[in-house]
């Protein structure tokens, strides 16, 4: 009796150590067993440096395939003239402005390009929409309907009358502002707002 209780501990000892030897050991840092690492987050690769060439004066398409050429992709355009036409066929504008300037700049940057049509002069400075302190009413003398609309918060109402032969405004982006109520630097407050106009090229009343 004596030798088979002894023979049972011995199995049991040994059965012991055999599954203490197959336990992985706890990682350190108290992550669970079986758990993967954690990882440090991959940090974002930093944009390229490019040369922007000084585009001023081409083409409009010749400018945007230059630009992209030296590896600036991110491209938009604008009327130079502040009447708010869309550029729907490139090659018949050129440009007059760009931003950012010439030189070295991220690939990633936004070009933007100022333009007219082909046939018509650059004005001396971009004139882009016209602003205002908040909550008062901007200048819209000589900006097109467009324009003006554009600058204006959604919610306002806008009556646009012919200062001369009382015709139907149709394409805005030909007509200029002449007069407007309320005045410009006025509280807008939301109300309507009117705008007196004629088209390009004529004298306003």
């Amino acid at each position: 009796m004596r030798t088979h209780h002894t023979l049972a501990a011995a199995l049991a000892a040994t059965a012991l150590l055999a599954l203490t030897g197959c336990q992985e050991p706890k990682p350190s840092g108290g992550a669970a067993p079986g758990s993967a690492p954690a990882s440090a987050p991959a940090s974002q690769p930093a944009a390229a440096q490019g040369t922007l060439p000084d585009l001023v004066g081409k083409g409009l398409q010749a400018a945007q395939d230059e630009a992209q050429a030296a590896g600036f992709h991110r491209l938009a355009s604008h009327d130079g003239l502040g009447r708010g036409r869309a550029q729907a066929f490139d090659r018949n504008w050129k440009v007059c402005f760009q931003s950012p300037a010439p030189g070295a700049a991220s690939t990633d940057a936004r070009i933007d390009f100022g333009a007219v049509k082909a046939d018509e002069a650059c004005p001396a400075a971009d004139p882009g929409l016209p602003s205002a302190a908040a909550g008062a009413t901007p200048d819209f003398f000589r900006k097109s309907v467009k324009a003006a609309r554009d600058s204006l918060p959604s919610g306002v109402s806008v009556t646009v009358k012919d200062g001369l032969q009382g015709r139907t405004v149709r394409l805005e982006t030909n007509w200029q502002v002449c007069a407007q109520l309320p005045k410009p630097g006025n509280p807008l407050n939301g109300g309507p707002v009117e705008l007196i106009v004629v088209q390009f090229g004529e004298t306003c009343p």
